[in-house]
């Protein structure tokens, strides 16, 4: 089948970058060096052992995030039981937590460096694409054309061959999908380290705007600014611009949609749509970032994550949840970063059986984790507990 192509040119979507010369540039730059020097000092404050398990949380909360902006929510705790295998019954719910999964899937192999092209590149979008519908349900597949009442059938990794409306945006022709891609990859793949920070927002919106896929555009292209930051700035995927996005998504999509707007006179750069809403909308992705790490920074104080994590536990031994002196292993592992299973009787003063008794019950209840029966114990950040150890991180409901 041939795919129209109605010849657009790529200046349409022009300019892809906010231009040094713009009265804007000053302000993104400083935003800009704010966000990586905030990024490093947060990183390298965490010890590797509490990074690695808070990376893990942050991938459900991106997942749960994103999910919530396209209309889906998932409960972070059916997340997590769909990382075990454990599916609602509800056909629905089920379909839900498959694709939450399939979300974590992705994001986890973009962090264990899968993308072998930059995240702009069309390779990497298709795979992205790809890689996420590939794990969904059938029925996740489906799409409604709202003009008409067809239903369409998603194509993993396919760009798409039909034209597409958002809003009022009517995206271009399919067959003109690849040069449009092409273009935009060029545009960053060459940029320095602030114009890269800065192409993480500026992507975002001329990727939508280009709308490849028939449905999915929205999860690649956070996917897709997620791993333009990982690289640029080392995040560690200890932050998610997903849950800024979602608690501002009416904000969100008001500046994606201005984005859509063509030039407004000459002082509104040399492209076919505005520079003074693209730059409008990177302020405010930047601003959404340092606010995300704010936020978590203010989580993983240690004086205070500790606190409420001794609550917590001090409060399910009183339960009788956890057996006694439970608190006295998770306090050692916050201070030192990790504890040897041998260490735990010696410390306790206890026999081997009833260390391993506590050892036990503290993975058991999602506190800790542990790679084998002979690896160390370290600190885990469980869904089920978020809202106890980390309030916010979730909505309380």
């Amino acid at each position: 089948m041939t795919i129209r192509d109605d010849g657009e040119t790529i200046g349409l979507f022009e300019p892809l970058m906010v231009s040094e010369g713009s009265g804007h540039r000053s302000k993104l730059n400083d935003l800009a060096l704010e966000l990586a020097e905030r990024t490093a000092a947060f990183r390298s404050s965490l010890p590797a052992s509490t990074a690695s398990a808070l990376a893990d949380l942050i991938r459900s909360m991106n997942c749960y995030y994103s999910n919530l902006i396209e209309g889906h929510n998932t409960h972070p705790v059916d997340i997590e039981r769909a990382l075990q295998d454990d599916y609602s019954a509800d056909p629905q719910k089920r379909d839900l937590q498959l694709e939450a999964k399939a979300h974590i899937e992705v994001q986890k192999w973009i962090d264990e460096n899968g993308l072998e092209d930059p995240p702009t590149a069309p390779a990497s979008l298709l795979e992205i694409h790809r890689r996420f519908c590939e794990l969904l349900p059938e029925d996740l597949l489906l799409v409604e054309n709202p003009d008409t009442g067809e239903r369409l059938r998603v194509v993993p990794g396919a760009l798409r061959e039909s034209d597409v409306r958002v809003g009022r945006h009517f995206a271009n022709s399919p067959g003109s999908v690849p040069r449009f891609l092409d273009r935009l990859h060029d545009a960053y793949r060459r940029a320095g380290k602030i114009e890269a920070i800065l192409a993480a927002a500026c992507a975002h919106h001329r990727m939508l705007w280009v709308h490849p896929f028939l449905d999915g555009n929205g999860r690649v292209a956070r996917l897709m600014s997620y791993a333009m930051l990982r690289q640029t700035l080392n995040t560690g995927g200890l932050w998610s611009i997903a849950r800024g996005l979602a608690r501002n998504e009416t904000a969100y999509k008001k500046y994606l949609q201005a984005c859509d707007e063509p030039r407004r006179g000459d002082r509104d750069g040399r492209g076919s749509l505005s520079e003074s809403a693209l730059a409008n909308f990177t302020e405010f992705f930047l601003k959404i970032c340092i606010d995300q790490i704010e936020f978590m920074e203010g989580l993983m104080k240690p004086d205070r994550l500790r606190d409420r994590i001794m609550i917590w536990a001090e409060e399910e031994i009183r339960a009788g949840s956890l057996p006694a002196k439970s608190d006295l292993v998770l306090k050692a592992i916050l201070f030192q970063g990790e504890l040897s299973r041998s260490e735990v009787a010696e410390m306790l003063g206890a026999s081997d059986r009833t260390a391993r008794r506590i050892t036990s019950e503290l993975i058991k209840s999602g506190a800790l984790k542990s790679e084998s029966s002979r690896a160390p114990l370290l600190l885990a950040f469980p869904a089920k507990l978020a809202g106890r150890w980390m309030p916010g991180l979730f909505p309380e409901d």
